[in-house]
């Protein structure tokens, strides 16, 4: 706990001596109504040194807003305790969604920094809260009177949500027990920031550096010219770089001729975080592991899967084993097919040894030339990220009458991110959606979706959302083109 004083103090002290308080409360767009369009945020105003100053202040309000709660008086109502803490913590929310969606698709040195600060005080925060005795007295008096009280679904919902989330969060538990409830999520809160800031270093780091044009054989043009614009990326022009991230070393593994080098960028991509270096992720797993099966345990729950599952339809983890089982075995006996298909290609080209997992995606293409004569590069300018997520709109439009509409007008956080304005087909509008699929080294790998803003119609005061869908296409914009004019000179097009 000291360290985690000490590291507070010490940014905040920082925010003192750096930054004025009368300016930071002046500037800081956190403290202000945003006149953007659809109050969405306005990132060309945020900085790095407004999130911990957000922080703080949302943290004190929102413990404020708890205390009233607590204090109060009156006997427990559903409009006294559980309606006033769905609208506790807006600034603190506020905040804390811009910058974990940042920090996730958009993040750099100062960010990682804020990150491994906050997370221990903000566990500390949460757990003030979920393990406050006065405050969960309150709202289990009112579960235990939900069927006596008139509620509609919605309010039976939420304040189910909330009695289960203050148990889940330790609530039932002995003062021995909470307190090494405390220890455990403080702990997990560093460890899993971590974890991703190691495994993002590892993932955008140099999977292979090609300075022999001889070892691009059977890469298409366009695999070739965006390895060429990583390289220059990197400081290395001249030269071809695949780094670890899926747009760029699968379709090295799917087209490379070089089975030397695919097997080497096959494991550099199945060994991030097992190197023994810095970036070095199996303690910090082996701990995590360990950590989560501690709390399952002090809330009653075999495992961490049991905790998890409790709350979804699963229920027990034997039943999510037996529907992937299900799964499994029908799959194994496919992907049993798929091997023997290329291992036969492999022995007919006269090769002498067998299918391994670098060659997969390279022979599995072969295979779909072979049988079906489909060519996955020549469907892929139709495929393109513009095309398809059009398509996704489209057939949205189609299904449920909505229209996207492209905003210009909005604020974004990178140049790759696109805005639209979601409506009814009245033309009523509904929400924002936030798009942004290309790959960058400060973005995590994967695809994830996330709000800045969530849906509510408290009070009769309806709030439409704020959302975002973050990925990684294969290609830059860039490469697009590449593509597009390869197309034209296959037609005999002049560009």
């Amino acid at each position: 706990m000291k360290i985690v004083s000490y590291s507070f103090a010490s940014i905040l002290l920082l925010c003192v001596f750096a930054f004025p308080q009368d300016q930071i409360s002046t500037d800081n767009p956190f403290f202000k109504e945003w006149a953007t369009p659809f109050e969405t945020p306005p990132f060309n105003d945020v900085k790095t040194e407004h999130f911990m100053p957000g922080y703080e202040k949302g943290m004190k309000q929102h413990k404020s807003e708890i205390d009233a709660i607590i204090q109060n008086t009156e006997s427990p109502t559903f409009q006294n305790t559980i309606e006033a803490l769905e609208k506790s913590g807006k600034l603190l929310t506020k905040v804390d969604y811009v910058f974990a969606s940042l920090n996730d698709a958009n993040t750099n040195d100062e960010m990682q920094k804020i990150a491994k600060t906050i997370a221990p005080i903000l566990s500390k925060h949460n757990d003030d809260i979920s393990l406050n005795p006065k405050l969960f007295e309150r709202v289990k008096n009112i579960y235990d009177e939900r069927d006596k009280l008139t509620l509609t679904t919605e309010q039976k919902t939420v304040l189910d949500n909330y009695y289960k989330g203050f148990v889940r969060g330790g609530a039932n538990l002995s003062d021995e027990a909470k307190e090494k409830f405390r220890k455990i999520n403080e702990e997990l809160s560093v460890l899993t920031v971590k974890f991703g800031e190691n495994l993002l270093k590892e993932t955008i780091a140099i999977g292979l550096v090609v300075d022999d044009k001889d070892e691009l054989a059977g890469l298409p043009d366009d695999v070739i010219q965006s390895a060429a614009e990583m390289a220059k990326s990197k400081g290395m022009e001249g030269k071809w770089v695949i780094t670890l991230q899926k747009p760029s070393f699968i379709p090295f593994l799917q087209y490379s001729d070089k089975r030397d080098l695919r097997e080497k960028v096959f494991k550099a991509y199945i060994t991030r975080g097992n190197n023994n270096n810095e970036n070095d992720t199996k303690k910090i797993l082996s701990r995590i592991a360990a950590l989560r099966v501690d709390r399952a345990n002090l809330l009653g729950y075999k495992t961490h899967a049991d905790f998890v599952l409790d709350r979804y339809m699963a229920k027990k983890p034997e039943n999510v084993y037996k529907f992937l089982n299900d799964l499994w075995k029908p799959a194994l006996m496919r992907a049993g097919t798929e091997v023997e298909d290329m291992q036969k290609l492999i022995d007919k080209e006269g090769n002498n040894f067998k299918l391994e997992a670098w060659d997969w995606w390279y022979y599995a293409e072969k295979v779909k030339k072979e049988k079906y004569a489909l060519d996955e590069e020549m469907l892929r300018p139709y495929f393109k990220m513009e095309n398809v997520r059009q398509g996704a709109f489209d057939v949205a439009s189609k299904l449920y009458g909505i229209q996207l509409v492209e905003r210009n007008d909005i604020q974004v956080y990178h140049p790759d991110v696109k805005v639209y304005e979601v409506k009814e087909a009245d033309g009523k509008h509904i929400g924002i959606f936030y798009s942004d699929y290309y790959p960058r080294d400060s973005k995590r790998s994967g695809a994830w979706s996330g709000s800045f803003r969530n849906q509510s119609n408290m009070d009769d005061n309806y709030i439409t959302p704020t959302v975002f869908n973050v990925g990684g296409t294969r290609s830059s914009k860039n490469v697009c083109k590449a593509l597009q004019n390869r197309r034209a000179n296959a037609a005999g097009i002049d560009r």
